[in-house]
């Protein structure tokens, strides 16, 4: 281990970077080397194939890796709550919460080499966030349980069976969906009342799931319909039974957004931290998340192999679904949708 003022002094001066370059990376892997571990939250091995990212990071510069899955809310109150007792240093967040975190001041910036390839509205300009990858929502059908398979919102509220969307109030995730249906029922970032009234009827109905659409409760058949990303549906369709599951985009509107990484300002292991997000924005970072079903934030800028690229739907699925157009609205409106939804949805369920 270096001397204390030595990994510090190191820290503050790839801090400084603009951006790093061979020079830089060259400086940033020898003193994440020399921390020799990195400990992160919300990436398990089961999301967007993070699995191969650690083992790389661990096979390539020695890095030991720990995991404490949790919600994009619940790793910004752990950076908060423990400061300088930090036991996190890096976590991925959805879009939303990546300002969000910034605003706390839990966050450190780093612009990994790739920086000028992230798209304007994927980062933040100082580098505190930048999505390395997209999702859009979609929906994950058991055919056992589900003989007509929706393809729209529509089709949702014509059916009989349970739709599981999980907590819009800590998943980003299920907050996206929300988000998702309002795009389809002619709503905006701003104004959710047209998915709060659908999700309320389908409540009212007795058809909202109140489980979480994780694969081990998809695996148990308790998730008839669930309404989830497209890399977690595809992933848990392969996972499972590739015949038994349909993954489909919803024809008449979805919402694609993304995950970024934060680093923690506190962070035990900063260097570790930036050389983890500089992997991850690397090629084989990228062709590793497409593995995992996500769509790279890079990918006009890589050739994935053909096994990759045929895990991923068709972009002709994709036709009706548009990323976020007011994003600072959407901050907004993400922060006030628990309160709407208890008042609007699950009032509904109690009744």
């Amino acid at each position: 281990m270096k001397p204390l003022f030595v990994s510090l002094l190191a820290s503050s001066i790839l801090c400084a970077f603009s951006a790093a370059n061979a020079a830089d990376t060259a400086a940033l892997e020898k003193a994440a080397k020399s921390e020799g571990q990195v400990n992160s939250v919300g990436m398990p091995d089961t999301w967007a194939n993070w699995k191969e990212t650690w083992s790389d990071l661990s096979s390539k510069y020695g890095l030991q890796h720990s995991d404490t899955d949790m919600s994009s809310a619940q790793e910004i109150a752990k950076f908060a709550a423990e400061k300088s007792n930090a036991s996190a240093d890096i976590g991925d967040v959805g879009a939303a919460f990546g300002p969000v975190a910034v605003a706390k001041g839990v966050t450190q910036p780093y612009k990994p080499s790739h920086w000028d390839q992230v798209p304007d509205w994927a980062k933040d300009k100082e580098g505190h966030w930048a999505l390395a990858y997209t999702g859009t929502i979609a929906f994950l059908v058991d055919k056992q349980q589900i003989k007509d398979i929706p393809h729209s919102w529509a089709d949702l509220k014509k059916g009989k069976y349970t739709v599981t969307i999980g907590d819009v109030g800590v998943a980003a995730q299920a907050a996206n969906g929300v988000l998702a249906a309002n795009y389809a029922l002619g709503g905006d970032e701003k104004d959710l009342k047209p998915a709060l009234a659908f999700f309320g009827e389908l409540a009212k109905q007795g058809r909202l799931g109140v489980t979480d659409p994780v694969i081990a409760n998809i695996e148990k058949g308790e998730v008839q319909m669930a309404v989830v990303w497209d890399f977690n549906g595809l992933n848990y369709r392969d996972q499972i039974d590739k015949n038994r599951y349909e993954v489909v985009i919803p024809s008449d509107g979805s919402v694609t957004s993304g995950y970024t990484t934060i680093i923690n300002k506190y962070a035990k292991h900063p260097n570790a931290a930036k050389l983890a997000r500089e992997y991850i924005f690397s090629d084989a970072g990228q062709i590793n998340l497409a593995r995992g079903y996500a769509r790279p934030i890079r990918a006009e800028h890589l050739t994935l192999p053909a096994d990759v690229q045929a895990k991923l739907l068709p972009q002709s699925e994709y036709k009706s679904a548009r990323p976020i157009k007011d994003q600072a609205a959407w901050d907004k409106t993400s922060k006030l949708l628990p309160r709407l939804w208890q008042e609007n949805v699950v009032i509904n369920m109690q009744q």
